[in-house]
């Protein structure tokens, strides 16, 4: 059974090298890269993997689906440029392409904020599917926060995959700030109607959920700085999306 290891990147020279040593067992790394201007093309060549480039971007589902395209093995991994198996994980991973009892497995993620590994906050258990059979599963077409839709039964491995998620806050700024404009325009394609109150309302129940429902307070101060930036990440997105709906720019 042929393994092909799937990422997308945009200057990711500085992780990329951690994630790709983690898989260095796999047969075929296919890399599929949109305007990086750190050399990360030619750090992925470099390393073994084969880079397709893409002058536009289509969004997250799209892309991810454009490097699925070119995958050639029995099987697929995908992974983000921040990520990177554990050696458990790489061996279950292993093991269950012998086996081949499911057509896509899933496995828990383990995601560091800021320095800190999250345990709770409704980062931990993670349990996202990534390990699939060629031909059982594409990824939607969402532009972010993209799902693969997978045919056949779903088992679930042991061992982590590792994020390392965002390193500083310029970092959380800068992913609110992406995430939110792409979501507003995710939800205004879908028709969902946005308001200053919503944006409000969402904002407040995304902390909550996060600090209290999601037991957040157990990851200490950072814990409360995640919750925090969860909830202006949720406000943005409902109140961008009001913008986009008079017409303004977000």
């Amino acid at each position: 059974m042929r393994l092909s290891v799937i990422v997308i990147t945009r200057n990711e020279a500085r992780r990329l090298p951690a994630c790709l040593a983690s898989v260095a067992f796999a047969d075929e790394i296919v890399v599929v890269d949109n305007g990086s201007s750190d050399g990360t093309p030619e750090l992925a060549r470099a390393l073994g993997a084969k880079v397709v480039e893409t002058p536009d971007w289509p969004g997250f589902g799209p892309q991810k689906n454009r490097a699925l395209d070119q995958a050639t093995g029995d099987w697929v991994l995908s992974l983000d440029a921040d990520e990177q198996l554990t050696p458990e994980l790489g061996q279950a991973i292993v093991q269950a392409m012998a086996r081949g009892d499911c057509a896509a497995y899933g496995f828990n993620r383990r995601s560091r904020y800021c320095g800190q590994w999250i345990h709770h906050s409704g980062w931990y258990p993670d349990r996202i599917v990534r390990l699939f059979r060629r031909g059982s599963a594409r990824f939607s077409d969402d532009l972010v926060h993209e799902a693969l839709r997978t045919q056949g039964p779903v088992g679930h491995l042991a061992g982590d995959l590792l994020h390392e998620s965002i390193d500083d806050f310029e970092g959380v700024l800068d992913k609110v700030n992406r995430y939110s404009t792409a979501s507003a325009q995710a939800l205004a394609a879908r028709g969902v109607r946005g308001s200053v109150g919503k944006a409000v309302r969402h904002g407040v129940w995304a902390f909550v959920r996060t600090y209290v429902v999601r037991r957040g307070f157990l990851d200490g101060q950072m814990g409360l700085a995640l919750a925090v930036s969860n909830a202006q990440g949720t406000y943005y997105r409902y109140l961008k999306l009001w913008l986009l709906q008079r017409g303004d720019k977000p």
